[in-house]
């Protein structure tokens, strides 16, 4: 059977095959893989080189089509909406805990703070200070599951904010309550959040 950048492409769309091509994609640290306009993202739980600030003005200029999924297409694409048609846009991300979710974003907003700044403009530091939050939020939030010592509690909705000519103004963070039921039980081997009263 043939790895294939786009699972649509498959000749037959059921789980075994989405599962075969997503394992032999991971096995070659090919962790994006698409699925039409999404993209599955496989946790390699190390550091690849897929990150370099060289790779933003590729994905910038040329065709999804043309280089590796890849999560700046995705953001690139959700600029591009942004800026010439004046569209409000959404990137969800979502998984299990310990998916990536949280690195996810990070790869996301890098690439847009990248984009929408102008030259001499700090944008690592733009990025840092649109993903801090509070961390006592976060240390009220996280708890220990059965696949997950330090699993958060907590969603985040992250809204930015464009001027007309594509440049950040600001952001805003909303944090919410994701299952709601381990406030008041734990399944067996889990524990509730890590504050706790002597």
């Amino acid at each position: 059977m043939i790895v294939l950048e786009d699972m649509i492409s498959l000749p037959e769309l059921h789980e075994a095959t989405l599962l075969w091509n997503l394992r032999a994609r991971y096995e070659k640290d090919q962790i994006y893989t698409y699925i039409g306009p999404m993209i599955v993202s496989v946790n390699p739980y190390k550091r690849l080189p897929i990150y370099g600030d060289n790779l933003i003005p590729m994905y910038q200029s040329k065709p999804k089509e043309e280089l590796p999924p890849h999560l700046f297409a995705l953001a690139q694409k959700a600029f591009e909406n942004i800026t010439t048609l004046n569209q409000s846009q959404s990137v969800v991300i979502s998984g299990e805990s310990g998916a990536g979710k949280t690195e996810a974003t990070k790869v996301v907003l890098k690439f847009l703070t990248v984009v929408a700044s102008r030259s001499g403009e700090n944008t690592r530091d733009l990025a840092m200070r649109i993903l801090a939050t509070n961390p006592v939020l976060e240390a009220f939030g996280n708890a220990k599951t059965i696949r997950n010592n330090n699993s958060s509690r907590f969603g985040k909705f992250i809204k930015i904010a464009f001027d007309s000519s594509g440049r950040i103004l600001g952001a805003r963070i909303d944090n919410y309550l994701l299952e709601t039921t381990r406030i008041v039980h734990q399944t067996q081997n889990e524990r509730n959040y890590h504050v706790s009263i002597n």
